[in-house]
């Protein structure tokens, strides 16, 4: 196997720094805009043949990890929330979670009962790789999944959010409890079914202050990463907007930490700890702009590790839309023949 990716995970020696992206497999490939001519994103995340042709597109690449073609949403559904995503609108909630009755109606699943088939693609996925890359598996943290409960989809503010935050604690404790929950259960199956490491996507956690992160989130989000990190993979906690959080971050678990676009990668790990490995962080936009000036940015990432053992190169968040493939190769090359780690 190109194990590169888990030995920098652990920061072990590696020859080259590894590389992936979040949302590698999507919408700026065109075999994945062609397989979405035939079908919504849903019916690709709940039908394992599709979820596995996605996730093996980018790997022509040379990326040196898969991972997991799903959505984050995906466990609400099962516990009694429903949604679409809605053309030119994103994720859309039926039925927006705004009092207690609500939360204590939401079932707290096994994976079994209803995702099922996100089980069955790590199978298959894991059955097509045959040994050759490993494959990350993963889920939304409990704040981001509540918000998107709460707020009805996407928001700018979170004042709904912040809202049962700060005036129903019961109410908020209670639905994150659920959530995380459900989330350590299924993270802990993906492992079961073959994934090699795992990653926790914190998306809109950066609007919280340090304090509220540590009284609202931090236990719920602790629980997950103990349990998965018992398992024996790497684990990677990530979010964005997150540059007064890396220490509460790290307090709260991971191998390794995501580092988003906003913070210089040095001064991240250096709040992170030495001791732990950190992803990142090249800016997705930056995947847009000439060829000099995007490897120049690559070059800054890598001059920023100094050659210290630890680094998986990714951006800050996902890829987006219409970057150009001939861009994401070149950041892979460029990576992979430029980067020096310490023995």
């Amino acid at each position: 196997m190109n194990d590169r990716f888990l030995r920098a995970c652990r920061s072990e020696a590696v020859d080259v720094t590894p590389v992936w992206f979040m949302r590698q497999a999507g919408r700026y490939m065109p075999e994945y805009r062609k397989l979405r001519e035939k079908h919504t994103l849903l019916e690709i995340c709940r039908t394992p043949d599709l979820a596995l042709q996605v996730t093996l597109q980018p790997l022509r690449l040379g990326v040196d990890a898969a991972i997991l073609f799903a959505d984050i949403l995906l466990p609400l559904e099962p516990m009694g929330a429903s949604f679409e995503f809605a053309k030119g609108e994103g994720p859309v909630i039926h039925e927006p979670i705004a009092d207690l009755a609500q939360i204590e109606a939401l079932r707290v699943i096994e994976p079994g009962e209803g995702l099922q088939y996100v089980l069955d693609a790590v199978l298959l996925i894991k059955r097509e790789l045959s040994g050759k890359l490993p494959l990350i598996g993963f889920a939304g943290a409990p704040f981001t999944l509540a918000s998107y409960l709460i707020e009805g989809g996407k928001s700018t503010h979170f004042i709904k959010t912040k809202r049962m935050m700060y005036s129903e604690s019961k109410a908020w404790h209670l639905l994150m409890s659920k959530l995380a929950e459900v989330v350590r259960r299924l993270l802990c199956a993906e492992v079961d079914a073959g994934a090699d490491a795992i990653q926790l996507f914190d998306s809109w956690v950066g609007h919280l202050s340090r304090e509220d992160y540590v009284e609202f989130v931090q236990p719920h989000t602790k629980a997950i990463l103990a349990s998965v990190m018992s398992k024996g993979v790497p684990v990677i906690h990530f979010g964005t907007g997150t540059q007064a959080l890396l220490g509460v971050m790290r307090d709260a678990g991971g191998h390794v930490i995501g580092v988003d676009t906003t913070t210089p990668l040095d001064e991240a790990w250096n709040i992170v700890g030495y001791d732990r490995a950190v992803q990142g962080n090249l800016d997705p936009v930056a995947l847009f702009a000439p060829r000099e000036v995007l490897l120049s940015r690559v070059k800054r990432v890598l001059d920023q590790v100094s050659g210290r053992r630890g680094h998986v190169f990714n951006l800050g968040h996902g890829i987006l839309p219409e970057t150009p493939v001939e861009n994401v190769q070149a950041v892979i090359d460029f990576v992979h023949a430029n980067s020096k780690v310490g023995g």
